[in-house]
């Protein structure tokens, strides 16, 4: 019989995002050692019984999981302060109740390794804008509770997905253009413009 090391009680708690529909549930558990996976659909999510479960509750939009975090988007009608306290009782109990990530009954170590949801790049600019999001964008961009993913790079256009909170952001838009196209044009001459693929929901 294999032996489980007993994991100290689950314990999570509740970050705001600069999204206002979208809440980040930190979790002191390892979810996914590499990647990060977004969910629009519950029917996308049949290998992870536990992000499944949370589109049962008729205001969740989306879930993104990140390394140690759950960002949930809501629906607009609804108030973080009316359903936030449910989600984080049933994430607790179910993290109790599964002390690890569990996928399609299987445990992988401390986690899930998930594909990195981005395009390879496929030439030196390409690397370099890569590069650019993973050491300057992505560290704050996941602070918030999301991530943004690099679709590709033509005729001086730079096309990226936000994903988790930052997915129908109010402020995405003002982020994209003041923050990140300003870096990038700064640090990649090619580079003229930078649009998200799903600035619009």
């Amino acid at each position: 019989m294999n032996s489980v090391t007993p994991q100290s009680p689950a314990q999570v708690y509740t970050e705001r995002t600069p999204n206002p529909d979208a809440m980040k549930f930190v979790v002191n558990r390892v979810l996914l050692k590499a990647g990060t996976k977004e969910f629009k659909f519950g029917s996308e999510a049949a290998h992870f019984p536990i992000v499944q479960q949370l589109f049962n509750f008729p205001f969740v939009r989306s879930v993104f999981v990140g390394s140690n975090f759950i960002t949930i988007n809501k629906t607009d009608a609804t108030d973080w302060m009316e359903v936030a306290p449910a989600l984080r009782t049933f994430l607790l109990e179910q993290f109790d109740a599964h002390p690890r990530f569990i996928v399609e009954g299987k445990v992988e170590g401390e986690g899930l390794i998930a594909k990195p949801s981005i395009v390879e790049p496929s030439n030196e600019i390409e690397e370099k804008i890569v590069a650019i999001l993973d050491e300057y964008i992505r560290p704050a961009v996941e602070g918030d509770g999301g991530n943004i993913a690099f679709r590709g790079f033509e005729s001086g256009v730079v096309r990226v997905e936000l994903q988790g909170s930052c997915s129908g952001c109010p402020s995405s838009t003002m982020t994209l253009k003041a923050g990140i196209e300003a870096l990038l044009k700064r640090m990649v001459p090619e580079v003229e413009q930078v649009v998200a693929e799903n600035q619009t929901h």
